[in-house]
């Protein structure tokens, strides 16, 4: 499976996320992002753009995809139509918040996490970026459970290359 590299315009924040916890590269744009800028940016870091816009979809032509459903599962499940997406690639190994790749937490950092969520089993991954700590708790599982969803729903193969 060729690994894409995607662009979700500002209305696709909880698609990126999902695509971060499924372990992908999702890159989000700021709000307010000019047409323009989104489209430069995508060509310049060979990523598809993703977009609930539709002539923002048609300008980016081969390197865009439109996704016009309002819910995050439904437009992965759109996606998964039009792209073939590996819905368990590696989760949770990226930062859901700015898309950095994780590492193991120190153990300092995990000493300051609530007693409850430290004495459990871990793993504790950090985002280098931001600082952020992970662990695998209740939001974890109810992600993992949409993944799991989005993987058993998911085609084997796409309608399009």
């Amino acid at each position: 499976m060729v690994l894409q590299a995607w662009l979700c315009d500002e209305m696709l924040g909880r698609l990126a996320r999902l695509l971060r916890a499924a372990g992908h590269d999702a890159a989000l744009a700021a709000p307010g992002t000019p047409d323009s800028a989104l489209l430069a940016a995508a060509r310049r870091e060979g990523r598809t753009l993703l977009a609930r816009d539709r002539h923002l979809a048609e300008t980016a032509a081969e390197s865009g995809l439109l996704l016009p459903e309002d819910r995050p599962e439904a437009q992965a499940r759109h996606l998964s139509r039009l792209r073939r997406i590996d819905w368990r690639l590696a989760p949770f190994t990226r930062c859901l918040i700015d898309n950095t790749p994780l590492r193991q937490a120190m153990t300092g950092a995990v000493a300051a996490l609530p007693a409850a969520s430290r004495d459990g089993a871990g793993p504790f991954r950090a985002c280098p970026a931001c600082g952020r700590i992970y662990w695998p708790g209740s939001h974890v599982r109810r992600m993992s459970a949409t993944l799991d969803r989005l993987a058993a729903t998911s085609p084997s193969t796409p309608d399009r290359p």
